[in-house]
Parts: C-alpha cells; structure tokens; sequence
C-alpha cells in the first residue's frame, strides 16, 4: 500500500483600514489531537541566522517568477504566494535525502541548511506596527497509525527553525479535517476555509504554512479620489470598475511594460504593479519575466510623478502545484518508488512520498482607511511629486501584474495578475 503525505499552503492577503480585526487574540487550538509542542520549547539555536544566511534575496525572487510563469493562466485572476509556498515546502524538504533532497533545494534556490536560516531569519525580523502587520504560521500533523513512525530529528528541526506547531492525530476520523481546517481558517483571519475536503487512506502527515497580510495604504484614498471608469479584460470584453486614483512617486518600467509602487503605512511594505505595453498580451509578458529582471526593477524605481489608478478588484485563487513543481524539476517528490523521505519517518505500509501542494489564495484591495489619513496622504503625495520633470500615467484599466513586496528585502510576499474583474 502506498503512504502519501501532503503539503498544504495557505495564503491570505487582507488591505484593511484598522489592523485590530486581523489577528485572532488566543489562537486555534485542536481539541481532538495530540499537541506533541505543550510544554516544550524550541531549541535555541547556537548560530546567528542573519550572519549564516548570507544575500539570498535573489533566490527567493527567482523561485518568485518561476512559480508565478508555470501557475498563470489567462483564463483566470492568478494570485500566489512564493513565500508561503516556500515555507512549507522547506518543513518538508527537512524530511528529504538523497536525490529528493537534491531536487528541492536545486527548485528552491538554496541548500536546505541555507533556506532554514533564511526563513528563520526572516520571519524573526518581521516589522510590526499599528496599521500593518504580517503573520506567519506553520504546523505539521501526522497520524497515529502505529504503522508510521515520523524522525523527532525531523520535528525538532522544523520546531528550531520554524516554530511548528506539531499535532499526533486519528486521520479516519472527521473531528481532525476539522481540526485542520480550523487551525487554517484561525491563522488567515477566516479568509481560507476547508483547505481540506478529506483526508485520504493512505495519508500519514500534513505540513502547512499560513500567511496573513494586513495593512492600510500611507496614502489613504478619500471619496474625490474614486470614481468610474471601465477595465478592458483579457477577453476584450469590457467592465465596469471603481478607479482609485492618486498621485505616485516611484516609476517602474522595463522595455514591455511600466508601472509604480505604492506603499503602506511606513513604507515597510508596498503594492507594485506592471502594465505591459500596448500590443503586448499579459502572458507574452508574465512568461518573458525572471528573478533577476524584477529585482533590478523594484530595486531601482525612478522618481517622478505619476498619475496611477488602480481598480478596487477582489480575488479567490485554488491551485494543486504537483504538476507545476514537478515541471520546475521537483520529480522525485512526487513519485511513489523514487522519493526519499527517510529523514521525515518511516511507514511499514510502503514507501512516503508527495502527494498533493494545496495553495489558496484571497485578496481585496480597496480604499479603506481614515479621513484624516487620507487628507495627509494627499497633500504628501502631491508634495513629493511637485518638482517632478517627466510626469507619466499608468492607469491599471486592462490586464495588469501586481505584487506586494517587503520593501527591504525587494521579495514578492504576493504576485499575482488580474486579467478580470468579474
């Protein structure tokens, strides 16, 4: 009999006017399974992981474009999170060996030993303030069939780096799939519900990271600021849409396409968005991308005025990513004889392996905030743009990229592109 495991990525993006109602005060905590973390304490680690980490922003930004080009599909609003997706595939690849392990850390940009210090270090320095905030949170739930051993090594590792809650649970029975689902729904604010519809027969483990992002723009949108207009979809089809628009300071642009940055509140975080060129089709443009291109974009804006619009759009995204990690050259993983997972536990049933990547999505991006912020942030905005030479206008009304990034770390947290309203 074969023995599965699952990679489950959820991810959720919230723009919200008050940062109070992101965060849930006393988290999810399963009443139907075995907390195998109560009362113990991750190790504290003798390295520093900002020293050992060394510049990997690169890296991460190449696996970035790489999953956002293999995920996109016109037919769709795309909307994923490499950050997410990275953090639970790095749980996971603490369990790989051999050419497994080889696989993982060639599509994830670095060693395994590199990536735990990068994502320690980073979440570790997460920025928190009073109208912005991003939480991350990771957890691994395995069975307790006595058929399945699991590797403490492999848990006390991805407790060190991770701060993984790790749970011993019945998988034949209903109360964990909600106990799952509720630990997901609890750490995205509600936003992802039932990432699981059914635990499987053969499935032994579960790892899973949750992403919630919570901010309010710097420059707040007040009512002047918004009104109608019509976004051209991918389709040709025309749609009408609530423009918000304002005035930018940070210009974007390559040789297909031009766009801007706008920030969050103290600038720790910004939406970056990319308008391909007339005559050039959105996939045309998301597929001739690459890590180093966009980084060297972000990092270098131009500063000169721009008049920008952005459409208020809500979006769901779903995606199984086996195929797409496997087309990036994750192949061992996934296949029943090949994967070698011995560092993660054994199974007297048959060999473990991948069986699912689960990746949900949900982000709304509208004028929310304060009236007094927003008369600040227009007069800011105008302020800084008034000596600009070389005005420029991108007005996101046809098929757009779009990205939220750690400003001091140049790392798309979300990358996505709208080809719809609807």
């Amino acid at each position: 009999m074969k023995r599965i495991f699952t990679v489950l990525v959820s991810s959720a993006l919230l723009l919200c006017s008050v940062l109070s109602g992101c965060a849930s005060t006393e988290p999810y905590k399963p009443d139907n399974s075995d907390d195998l973390m109560r009362g113990i304490e991750p190790k504290i680690l003798s390295e520093d992981p900002a020293e050992t980490n060394g510049d990997k922003a690169e890296n991460p930004t190449d696996f970035a474009v790489s999953l956002f080009k293999d995920s996109f599909d016109s037919n769709e609003n795309t909307l994923i999170s490499p950050v997410s997706v990275l953090y639970a595939l790095a749980l996971t690849a603490n369990g790989a060996k051999g050419e497994t392990l080889s696989q993982m850390e060639s599509v994830l940009g670095m060693t395994i030993s590199e990536l735990n210090s990068y994502l320690k270090s980073y979440a570790d320095a997460l920025p928190e303030g009073e109208k912005y905030k991003l939480n991350t949170a990771n957890s691994i739930w395995f069975t307790d069939d006595d058929d399945f051993t699991v590797n403490q090594d492999f848990l006390q590792t991805n407790a060190d780096y991770y701060g993984a809650d790790i749970y011993k649970a019945p998988f034949d029975e209903s109360s964990t799939l909600e106990d799952i689902n509720s630990w997901v729904e609890d750490r995205t604010d509600g936003m992802i519900k039932n990432i699981l519809d059914e635990i499987p027969q053969d499935a032994v483990m579960y790892l899973i990271n949750a992403l919630c992002f919570d901010a309010e723009w710097e420059n707040i949108y007040n009512k002047s600021q918004i009104s109608d207009g019509t976004f051209t979809a991918e389709s040709g089809e025309q749609r009408s849409a609530e423009m918000m628009y304002s005035n930018e300071t940070d210009y974007l642009e390559d040789e297909n396409a031009a766009g801007f940055i706008k920030y969050y509140a103290d600038s720790k975080y910004a939406f970056a968005a990319l308008l391909p060129d007339e005559g050039i089709s959105l996939e045309d443009y998301i597929q001739s991308m690459t890590g180093e291109k966009l980084s060297e974009i972000l990092s270098n804006p131009q500063k000169t005025l721009i008049y920008a619009a952005i459409p208020k759009f809500e979006s769901e995204y779903s995606s199984e990513m086996s195929k797409i990690l496997e087309d990036m050259g994750m192949t061992d993983a996934f296949d029943a004889n090949s994967a070698d997972f011995s560092g993660l536990g054994t199974s007297s049933d048959g060999n473990i392996f991948i069986n699912r990547v689960i990746h949900k999505t949900y982000i709304s991006v509208d004028e929310k905030g304060t009236k007094a912020g927003a008369a600040t942030a227009v007069e800011t905005a105008d302020s800084a743009a008034a000596s600009a030479l070389d005005p420029k206008e991108v007005i996101l009304d046809r098929p757009f990229v779009y990205m939220i990034i750690d400003c001091e770390a140049k790392l798309p947290l979300f990358i996505g592109a709208v080809t719809d309203l609807n």
